[in-house]
């Protein structure tokens, strides 16, 4: 197959405050690593956007390791509750679901709303949905969230969320991570498309609302695509992703559009993270947080941000 353009690619599994031990960066990597080898040579061969980050949403939900799908984190009551969402640049659409329980991949039921006309759908719409699509029930939980869940129950909840990367040689406190997965790709016919996936922050209020099936949270065009992570709150009151997108569009560079939206967050004092790629194949990556987790395939060599601690607000390649 002849490219048009060369395919490029990044995700990540959430943005925090440490990454600790050298073991622990190391699992994260080859985690983040096998996901971008597999998603890369799927693009290669042909794949459109949107397929590709499907299937970058599916290989980071169902990894222990990260907050979203298998591993998600508990809200106050012990339940897990998921959101995910999907955005097609070509067409334009966005799809998602909220607070979804007892399905192995949030983004899938993304992926189906694509082509209805009802694209987004809270609690009681996504059970019924996953009926529809007969989507197999699915207990999501790990015994590290749940021990972790008992734990903060026996402190009243006094966590404003929970540690987000599921490993505990990771954890320094149990502030560690925001944790969300994200995927952004640029295939080889120059479309874009952006996926977002996430357990919520835990411990939160039930019916709490994350920003991953938001377009402040994901949100993508025939210019730009942009994946989000990190406090969703944050996130929403900074509209992050459609602003970005949005300067994009609007004749900003990739690297201004990111520096000049940062900038904003950083004197905002919002806790949060991003990836982008624009139509021209630049990518770039920013965080307010100390840790990013993130890796790209920029067309010739897989790259990553783990040890990326400077006070720079943005990276680009």
């Amino acid at each position: 197959m002849e490219l048009q353009v060369q395919p490029k690619l990044i995700i990540h599994g959430g943005a925090g405050s440490s990454l600790h031990g050298k073991g622990g960066l190391e699992a994260v990597r080859r985690s983040l690593h096998t996901v971008i080898e597999e998603v890369y040579s799927l693009l290669l061969s042909g794949a459109t956007a949107s397929e590709a980050v499907v299937q970058g949403c599916q290989m980071l939900e169902d990894n222990p390791r990260f907050n979203a799908g298998t591993g998600s984190v508990l809200q106050s009551d012990g339940q897990i509750r998921m959101s995910a969402s999907l955005m097609d640049g070509a067409s334009g659409r966005f799809s998602g679901v909220i607070n979804i329980s007892r399905v192995k991949n949030p983004i899938d039921l993304a992926q189906f709303l694509q082509s209805s006309p009802d694209r987004v759908l809270s609690d009681f719409g996504s059970a019924e949905l996953a009926r529809e699509m007969q989507i197999p029930s699915y207990n999501a939980l790990t015994d590290l969230r749940l021990q972790e869940w008992i734990q903060e129950r026996q402190d009243n909840f006094k966590s404003t969320m929970a540690g987000v990367v599921a490993e505990p040689e990771l954890l320094e406190t149990s502030n560690a991570g925001r944790g969300t997965i994200g995927v952004v790709a640029l295939d080889a016919s120059g479309k874009l498309a952006a996926g977002t996936s996430t357990g919520g922050k835990g411990f939160e209020r039930i019916g709490r609302v994350s920003d991953s099936a938001m377009p402040a949270g994901n949100y993508a065009t025939s210019n730009a695509g942009v994946s989000c992570t990190g406090i969703g709150e944050d996130i929403i009151d900074e509209c992050l992703a459609a602003r970005i997108v949005v300067r994009v569009t609007d004749g900003m560079s990739l690297k201004e559009a990111m520096q000049r939206s940062f900038a904003e967050a950083h004197e905002n004092k919002r806790d949060l993270g991003a990836i982008a790629l624009d139509a021209s194949g630049a990518i770039a990556w920013g965080k307010t947080s100390e840790i990013l987790l993130a890796a790209y395939h920029n067309g010739e060599k897989i790259g990553d941000t783990l040890e990326w601690t400077g006070n720079e607000l943005i990276g680009y390649c």
